[in-house]
């Protein structure tokens, strides 16, 4: 049976309605409230992982003064990481991980009906 996260901020209307999405769907989720309890190195790796990306650059809110108040757009992987655990509202969300046996999927619910495909 599948696991099912999602990386999730109350205040963000697109993570309201991923939230909704799961919900009005009957799939049972925990939900992450990254900005009370940050992800720790190790889980942003997997979910950089299971994402698909090459990049935690391609996980962060490029678009957020803190960004390019860090000087981050240059910026090493090493650095990127350490700046997603320092300042976790960098983090783009919302994010539904889905955790299996055999497979790790996640998704940025950006629209939010991206995040279906990955559903069991």
């Amino acid at each position: 049976m599948a696991k099912i996260q999602i990386v999730h901020n109350p205040r963000c209307s697109k993570s309201r309605q991923t939230l909704a999405l799961l919900t009005d769907k009957q799939i049972e989720h925990e939900v992450l409230l990254y900005l009370k309890s940050p992800l720790n190195l190790a889980t942003l790796e997997e979910i950089k992982l299971a994402l698909g990306v090459s990049s935690f650059k391609d996980m962060m809110r490029t678009k957020e003064a803190l960004y390019k108040e860090l000087a981050l757009n240059d910026a090493s992987e090493e650095k990127l990481g350490e700046a997603l655990l320092e300042h976790p509202k960098l983090i783009e969300r919302p994010i539904v991980v889905v955790r299996s046996d055999k497979h790790i999927h996640a998704r940025i619910g950006r629209p939010p009906e991206q995040v279906l495909d990955i559903l069991p």
